[in-house]
């Protein structure tokens, strides 16, 4: 199993930027596609951007499309999502995951394994 922890969330206002890093362990990140999806309490976890474990093709919410890029690492076993032009819509606990299975990665129970979660609150 591959274990992964968040960080890099914080508070920070309209129109600025983070980037949010998942540090993967156990296993070699790259035989994973790799999702970042958030949640706000009381709505599902919505997807927000993913990329394929081979190509390093990207997918992307509309909602965010322009203003996030996600990004891997394989060799730090790290994935980045950098987070530019911040609303307050996206304000949620942002999660990283794995997917070992290589396809639908957009949805979230595709997903095998979870990081904790880091917050991101944007005010306006």
């Amino acid at each position: 199993q591959v274990q992964l922890v968040e960080s890099g969330g914080g508070l920070v206002q309209a129109g600025d930027s983070l980037r949010l890093s998942c540090a993967a362990s156990g296993r070699t990140l790259s035989n994973y596609a790799m999702g970042w999806f958030r949640q706000v309490p009381g709505k599902e976890r919505e997807f927000v951007a993913a990329i394929n474990r081979s190509s390093g093709t990207t997918y992307y919410a509309d909602s965010v499309k322009g203003r996030f890029t996600i990004s891997r690492d394989n060799a730090k076993n790290t994935v980045f999502l950098q987070m530019n032009s911040l609303k307050p819509e996206d304000t949620a606990a942002y999660y990283c995951a794995a997917n070992s299975a290589g396809f639908g990665i957009l949805i979230s129970t595709r997903y095998s394994n979870w990081g904790q979660g880091t917050q991101v609150t944007v005010s306006s």
